[in-house]
């Protein structure tokens, strides 16, 4: 069904017009849910800090965990205290809770489980996002990202980014299911910025500012070992390896690898897909490498075969600069408001 329907976004596959009226349905209660917020007969909840909103307008890997990461360094670095929350899609219950280092990823969710591991910065998750930001809000933060958060309108925020994939766009352009959006494309005039995704040299989408981000992969470090025994993933070059990915766009996984030199048997999951041991049975003794957000819900069955390969958000220097003083100037601004 997944790559059936990916087909229909992505490469015009026929289909779309027996999904038009379920779109027209899903756009419909879209647009009820906002006029209910802009009326006051819901009301979004604001909290003690800022909030940064970090989503996207489509289904699917933008690249979302690595700017969050990304963005949550650059804070850390500047001296501010940030906090992520997170629904934690796949979570084996709906309760809040603070996201640990060992904590297992079915309990905690994948992303928010790397970000975590990553950054080293207070993660909450929880299904009533607002109740896992007031938790996180008590653990010393002085702003809170919320990761995939544009839609969920019931938590106040004071920034929004939108990522894009700049590769695959908006697809068909049409609402889910008949297509990938989840809002529509209209959206853009309301947010802050656009972070696109290997875009090719866009400044301005819908008259809002657009920094252009990059994924950078150079090393693969063991699932089972120490750490620090990571190797160059160029050294890898020529080799035929099982390519494993559990995350909403594979195919961006098995590129990076080909374009490093590998030769890639191809495995697509299902975004956030729970592994098992079986999932990675291979009937040859090929090393098997998988993304770094598969990773963290394999450990428990880690082998001497398999390894993983993390990615890192990158942008040019002028971009950088400019995104993160956008982003000061609304915590700021946030900050006296409060």
């Amino acid at each position: 069904m997944e790559r059936w329907l990916n087909a229909v976004w992505y490469e015009r596959a026929s289909g779309a017009a027996l999904l038009r009226p379920l779109s027209w349905l899903f756009a419909l209660a879209v647009a009820a849910r906002r006029a209910a917020y802009a009326l006051g007969l819901r009301r979004s909840t604001r909290l003690p800090v800022p909030v940064i909103v970090v989503g996207n307008l489509t289904v699917g890997g933008t690249g979302k965990t690595p700017f969050a990461i990304w963005l949550v360094s650059q804070l850390v670095a500047s001296g501010i205290r940030p906090g992520v929350v997170s629904r934690g899609y796949g979570r084996g219950s709906d309760a809040p809770r603070l996201v640990e280092a060992g904590s297992p990823a079915a309990d905690v969710g994948d992303e928010p489980l790397l970000i975590h591991r990553r950054t080293g910065r207070p993660v909450a998750v929880g299904r009533e996002r607002v109740v896992a930001a007031r938790l996180l809000a008590t653990q010393n933060v002085d702003v809170i990202i919320a990761d995939d958060g544009l839609q969920h309108l019931a938590l106040a925020r004071d920034c929004e980014l939108v990522l894009i994939d700049g590769a695959r766009g908006f697809g068909n352009g049409l609402m889910l299911p008949a297509g990938p959006l989840r809002e529509g494309s209209a959206r853009l005039r309301t947010v802050d910025a656009v972070i696109l995704l290997d875009g090719s040299g866009e400044r301005s989408l819908a008259g809002r500012p657009v920094f252009q981000m990059r994924l950078a992969a150079t090393s693969v470090l063991p699932l089972a070992g120490p750490s620090d025994a990571a190797l160059p993933l160029a050294s890898l070059a020529g080799q035929r390896v099982h390519a494993v990915a559990g995350i909403g766009h594979p195919e961006r996984f098995f590129r990076t690898l080909r374009a490093a030199g590998l030769e890639v048997i191809p495995h697509a999951f299902p975004d956030h897909h729970a592994f098992t041991a079986a999932d990675l049975a291979f009937d040859d003794d090929l090393p098997i490498l998988m993304t770094e957000k598969d990773a963290v819900k394999c450990a428990p069955f880690a082998s001497s075969r398999l390894g993983y390969v993390p990615v890192t958000a990158t942008f040019g220097d002028e971009d950088a600069r400019a995104l993160l003083a956008l982003v000061g100037a609304k915590i700021a601004a946030a900050a006296r408001g409060r």
